[in-house]
C-alpha cells in the first residue's frame, strides 16, 4: 500500500521480535510506524504522534492491553486492533467491550493483520483514504468510482475492489494470494484462478490487449504498471 506515509500505525508489544517484525513489514507497505514496549510508552506516543491505528498486545507488564485500550479511548480516535495469544471467546468479548475495534489471535499471518488494518482505515478515516491518483487512473473510494483517461469505468463490485487494490499498490507485484486475501477475504475457499478471470475482465475494460498496463509477473503475480502521480 503506497500511502506516502500518510497513515500512522503504533505497535505495542513487550516482545521485541514481534515489534521488529511488524515494524519492518508495515514500513514495507508504506506506513509510518512507531513502536512501544509498554502501555505508558504507548500513551505518550498516542498523545504526541496521533496514530490512526494502534496494534496492541494484551499480556504486558505494568499496564495490560485492556487498560491501555481504555486509556487510548480517552485521548484518541485511533482504531485499536488487539493482537494476543488469548483467543477464548470471553477474552475476545472483553477486548471488544473495552473499546477494541478488532481482535487477532497469535500466531497470526501478517497479510491478515494488514487486511484488518486496511479495513479500519477505510471505515474510520474515509476522508484520508478515499482518493488516489495513479497515472491515468483516478480512484474515488467515497463514490466507489474509478476513471481511466478521464473516462469513468463501468465495473462490477469485485472488479472495482481488484482495480482499487492495484491502484493503491501501483507498480508493485501482487501475488494471487495477496489479491485473494484483500479482494475476496481471508475466508474465501474457492479456486485462486478466479484472480486470472477478473484480471482478464479488467484488461478487456481497459483495452489492455497487449498486457502492458496490467503486467503478468510469471510465478509471482500481477503489476499495475503506470507512471505514478499523487493528488
Amino acid at each position: 500500500m503506497d500511502n506516502d506515509s500518510k497513515f500512522r500505525i503504533l505497535v505495542v508489544d513487550d516482545e521485541e521480535s514481534i515489534r521488529k517484525m511488524l515494524e519492518m513489514g508495515l514500513k514495507q507497505e508504506g506506513y509510518d510506524v512507531k513502536t512501544a514496549i509498554n502501555g505508558s510508552d504507548a500513551l505518550e506516543k498516542v498523545r504526541t504522534w496521533s496514530p490512526h491505528v494502534a496494534v496492541l498486545d494484551i499480556m504486558m507488564p505494568v499496564m495490560d492491553g485492556y487498560d491501555l485500550c481504555q486509556g487510548i479511548q480517552q485521548i484518541s480516535s485511533a482504531a485499536m486492533i488487539m493482537l494476543t495469544a488469548l483467543d477464548a471467546a470471553t477474552d475476545v468479548a472483553k477486548g471488544l467491550r473495552m473499546g477494541a475495534h478488532d481482535y487477532l489471535a497469535k500466531p497470526f499471518h501478517f497479510d491478515e493483520l494488514l487486511a484488518r488494518i486496511e479495513v479500519q482505515i477505510r471505515n474510520r478515516f474515509p476522508d484520508l483514504s478515499g482518493r488516489r491518483r495513479a497515472g491515468p487512473f483516478l480512484l474515488d473510494d467515497l463514490r466507489k468510482s474509478i476513471s481511466y483517461q478521464d473516462r469513468v469505468l463501468n465495473l462490477s463490485p469485485t472488479e472495482y475492489k481488484l482495480l482499487s487494490y492495484m491502484i493503491w499498490n501501483v507498480n508493485q507485484t501482487l501475488s494471487k494470494e495477496k489479491i485473494l486475501l484483500h479482494v475476496w477475504g481471508y475466508d474465501f475457499e474457492g479456486d485462486e484462478n478466479i484472480v486470472e478471470v477478473y484480471v482478464r475482465y479488467l484488461r478487456e475494460k481497459l483495452n489492455d490487449l497487449d498486457h502492458k498496463l496490467i503486467r503478468t509477473a510469471r510465478g509471482r503475480g500481477y503489476t499495475l504498471d503506470v507512471p505514478e502521480t499523487r493528488d
